[in-house]
């Protein structure tokens, strides 16, 4: 199942994982818009209503994933879908993203078999 008029938003600062994971995606079926950073994510989310699930950089300069998924969850899109897409991948960061509001997480480098049936899981609620 895919985004009907939905789109996914890709939140990371490195440019090289926007465009790998836009291109992928797309290829896949998805639409996709990007945020090089968390403000500017939660701007785009405030007047933006084409979002259907967030795919989130927990490491990022401006504001971290953590602090944008605890002022999401405050916000109007509390409800909208949040996965966690880190290199984290030590023993407790799943609990740690997960216990922060992220409804699923994905280290890097992501495996996207994985992340579609990810999405396909949420897109299907």
């Amino acid at each position: 199942m895919k985004l009907t008029g939905k789109k996914v938003l890709i939140v990371d600062d490195d440019t090289r994982n926007i465009f790998a994971l836009t291109a992928v995606l797309k290829a896949k079926g998805y639409s996709c818009i990007t945020s090089p950073g968390s403000l500017e994510a939660l701007k785009l989310l405030s007047s933006n209503h084409e979002v259907g699930i967030v795919l989130l950089d927990m490491m990022m300069p401006d504001m971290d994933g953590y602090e944008m998924l605890t002022t999401l969850r405050k916000g109007s899109n509390a409800d909208l879908p949040v996965i966690a897409v880190t290199a984290q991948a030590m023993l407790g960061d799943r609990e740690k993203c997960l216990a922060a509001g992220a409804d699923d997480y994905v280290s890097k480098p992501v495996d996207i078999d994985k992340l579609v049936d990810i999405l396909d899981k949420y897109l299907q609620k």
